[in-house]
């Protein structure tokens, strides 16, 4: 099987339905967050990548004509109408690393409407898991305050493909470092790690341990040093890197406790020892909140080594995303359900000033205020270029906080900027609705375009 079965059966059946009705034209779906979660001032795009390479390489092929029959429980030849689909559309998105809010779409697929059904599930997993990581880790950065964060989340994300993503989108909100060695090879970014609680009850003594790990490890080294007394464990740490001239680069790590009040005591410890120069990292449970905390109290700490809570978005698990038809075939249509009502037709998003974006129709002449955030990214199925870098996602990233409102990117109580409908759009709305009630209210109509 391939990765086209990774989809929801009911793209699989519409898919089949419109087949079979010759139902093959152009179809526009936008993909946007209806709201952003709370405590949240801004979004950062992501997962368009992995997005891209899925589209790119779909095909269904026999063996999943095979599963998506097991499934319905039907024979294989009523399902011959979806072999050998392929996606040969065009995508407009927001490359990754930009700012994006609520009701921006941050991308945009047109294609036969059977291959643009039938990519829902997998795309929209990808832009919503890692566009919310990927704020996630943006708003590490900005409690920092310019201090290093490094990625720890592998070991309690959810799964090793999204523990992989987590390190990348870390690296793109601007990390210094990962835990994940697969992640640090794969994408040429730092791998960081110390030594577990483990590590020092395997020993005698901390001392032990300590010296045994420096033995192995020439250079500069990170001692863990909350394994049984923190304070005594920072002066036996102190007195192994100053035996053993490792102070310049190496560092502690307080994993556990007051985390402000242990780094003072160890900085004090460790300045007496006449070692300013060894660092101190903070880890254990730590995301923007806890850092925001420590930072502004004073705390001195060098290094914030961020995971769990980070890796999985743990106070935003999830986007309220959706994935809606916005034109088939020519007709702009609309959903009106109660809440969820959507705008119809493709767009643009115009980034001004202050983040007072404009959400035009694709077609739609700009005012020449503000410049466009969508792209194309792909034309009748292939990429229009080269795979972007994590140097040039980062450096998107940094130029857009930098021009973020300073409301919205706080870390408590944040007050995110909304984007308004042009006046054209707000019209093909009207009109949309229009011609929807009229259809709904004479059901015999035959339907036409508004």
């Amino acid at each position: 099987m391939s990765e086209a079965t990774t989809t929801d059966l009911y793209e699989v059946t519409m898919a089949m339905s419109y087949l079979r009705e010759g139902m093959t034209g152009p179809a526009t779906f936008s993909l946007f967050v209806r709201d952003l979660p709370p405590e949240r001032g801004f979004l950062v795009a992501a997962g368009l990548e992995s997005a891209l390479d899925y589209l790119s390489g779909l095909r269904v092929g026999p063996e999943d004509i095979d599963a998506f029959a097991s499934a319905l429980h039907r024979p294989p030849r009523d399902l011959q109408l979806l072999l050998g689909l392929a996606f040969k559309g065009d995508v407009r998105a927001v490359p990754e690393g930009r700012i994006v809010l609520a009701g921006e779409p941050l991308l945009e697929v047109t294609a036969p409407l059977p291959q643009a059904q039938l990519v829902e599930t997998y795309v929209l997993n990808q832009l919503s898991h890692q566009t919310a990581i990927a704020s996630k880790a943006a708003r590490c950065v900005l409690a920092a305050a310019g201090h290093p964060v490094v990625d720890f989340s592998l070991r309690r994300a959810h799964g090793p493909q999204a523990g992989f993503q987590a390190a990348r989108l870390g690296a793109m909100a601007g990390f210094a470092g990962t835990s994940n060695v697969a992640a640090a090879t794969a994408l040429g970014i730092p791998a960081v790690g110390t030594m577990a609680h483990s590590y020092v009850e395997a020993f005698a003594t901390e001392e032990e341990a300590f010296r045994a790990f420096a033995r192995c490890h020439p250079g500069p080294v990170t001692l863990l040093v909350d394994t049984y007394d923190t304070d005594e464990g920072v002066r036996v740490a102190a007195r192994v890197l100053r035996d053993l001239d490792r102070g310049p680069g190496s560092a502690v790590r307080l994993d556990s406790g007051d985390l402000r009040a242990l780094a003072a005591r160890a900085r004090s410890i460790l300045d007496t020892a006449g070692l300013p120069d060894v660092r101190i990292v903070a880890s254990g449970g730590l995301d923007e909140y806890a850092v925001d905390d420590l930072v502004r109290s004073g705390a001195p700490i060098d290094t914030y080594a961020v995971g769990t809570r980070v890796g999985v978005s743990a106070d935003a698990p999830y986007l309220d995303s959706a994935y809606k038809m916005v034109e088939y075939d020519g007709r702009p249509v609309m959903k009106l359900s109660s809440a969820k009502v959507t705008a119809p037709g493709p767009k643009q998003v115009f980034r001004r000033t202050a983040y007072a974006d404009v959400i035009r129709l694709a077609d739609e002449q700009s005012s020449g205020d503000g410049s466009p955030l969508l792209e194309t990214v792909m034309r009748d199925g292939q990429r229009t270029g080269g795979r972007t870098t994590l140097d040039a996602c980062r450096e998107r990233l940094a130029a857009d906080l930098a021009g973020l409102p300073p409301a919205a990117r706080r870390i408590r109580n944040p007050v995110a900027p909304r984007a308004t409908a042009s006046e054209h759009l707000s019209a093909l709305a009207r009109r949309v609705r229009r011609h929807i009630d009229e259809q709904t209210s004479a059901p015999y109509a035959r339907p036409a375009s508004p």
